[in-house]
């Protein structure tokens, strides 16, 4: 089961949920990969992926994505069925 751990930036969109989980399957003879994660979360909180990833598909600049404990900044990035996925928004002030 992969685990999806949310940032508190993203309460709006999930209730204030800050887990989730989800039994994804990879497509036949493929790979799981963080792009069908992010898509399944969509599928639960509509909005939600457009503040994690841009208009072009890439991950935006203020968020940074774990597979494990490995930052990834590409969509591919492959993701195992019993991965933990962490979403991280980028704190600023001064």
């Amino acid at each position: 089961m992969i685990r999806v751990f949310l940032p508190s930036q993203l309460d709006d969109y999930t209730q204030g949920e800050r887990e989730q989980h989800f039994e994804l399957l990879p497509p036949a003879g493929g790979s799981l990969t963080l792009k069908e994660v992010i898509e399944a979360l969509e599928s639960r909180f509509r909005g939600l992926a457009f503040r994690v990833v841009d208009e072009h598909g890439n991950i935006r600049r203020h968020i940074a994505m774990f597979v494990g404990e490995t930052m990834v900044r590409e969509l591919s990035a492959p993701v195992n069925p019993d991965s933990r996925v962490q979403i991280v928004g980028a704190l600023s002030g001064g």
